[in-house]
């Protein structure tokens, strides 16, 4: 049989017998015969009850070269040596999980690792691993977070903070979602750090938002009729815009200019022969 909820009731059954050997005799055939996860779980959860922490490690070692993608069992693996003050074991468990080319939720597990290293008091690991995940992601929300870690008593200061969110700012601007996320949480950093006059100058980016229509089609491009949506207008996108303006005016009235002496240049050279 390879249901797993058969197993772990047999084996939870030899353990209130406390008859470990058996459980434990179990427990590794059900893994050896069906492997699933839930076994993994519930073997580890024995022996971490039993103080067992070496077994553990080697259960999730197991574990883990069957299902290297899993986050959740990278970060208790890191959670159990973090328990038990091995913070390099922890360290050296994070940087083989976030190695890994296929992860089911990296976010999850490089939130662990930055959480573990400001546990740590390790503000510049904290700060690299940061750095190091924006090399991979540009996400809005890693961005706001990098700007509050800073912000907050193990980072930089404000001024750092600042400079991250106008940084994340410049890098999200053709991102209208996004940039509205960023803003907001920049907003709220500034009432909370700032004074007047930097909180105005949030506010001065903050987008109008304009109710627009927009036909929906389906997969096969059939219309399915019109639906309303939300877009948000900058004041920084209509300064550049009119700044692109200007400058293709003058690049115009440049030529023209130009043009016109070499039509000048044509003439002189007409009245010399």
């Amino acid at each position: 049989f390879s249901f797993s909820k058969i197993w772990i009731y047999l084996s939870k059954l030899f353990v209130r017998r406390k008859d470990l050997t058996s459980a434990r005799k179990l427990l590794g055939r059900a893994i050896g015969v069906c492997g699933k996860e839930k076994i993994f779980v519930e073997y580890i959860a024995l022996e971490l009850a039993l103080g067992e922490v070496d077994r553990c490690r080697s259960l999730y070692n197991n574990y883990l070269k069957a299902m290297p993608y899993n986050c959740k069992a990278w970060l208790k693996y890191a959670e159990l040596e973090s328990s038990v003050g091995e913070a390099e074991r922890c360290r050296a468990i994070f940087e083989l999980a976030v190695s890994q080319q296929t992860l089911d939720m990296p976010e999850l597990l490089w939130k662990g690792y930055i959480d573990f290293e400001m546990e740590e008091g390790e503000g510049n690991k904290a700060r690299e691993l940061y750095q190091r995940l924006l090399e991979k992601t540009g996400h809005v929300k890693v961005w706001i977070s990098f700007a509050q870690f800073e912000g907050s008593e193990i980072g930089k200061g404000a001024a750092e903070a600042r400079s991250i969110f106008e940084k994340a700012y410049g890098r999200l601007r053709d991102e209208k979602d996004e940039r509205v996320l960023l803003l907001d949480a920049w907003r709220v950093f500034e009432k909370a750090k700032g004074d007047a006059a930097s909180v105005q100058k949030v506010e001065s980016k903050m987008p109008r938002r304009v109710k627009r229509k927009r036909m929906r089609t389906d997969e096969n491009g059939t219309e399915l009729g019109w639906e309303e949506y939300f877009d948000y207008h900058f004041p920084d996108d209509q300064d550049a815009s009119a700044s692109n303006l200007k400058i293709l005016e003058m690049a115009a009235k440049w030529k023209k200019q130009q043009a016109a002496m070499d039509e000048d240049d044509s003439d002189d050279d007409s009245d010399d022969e």
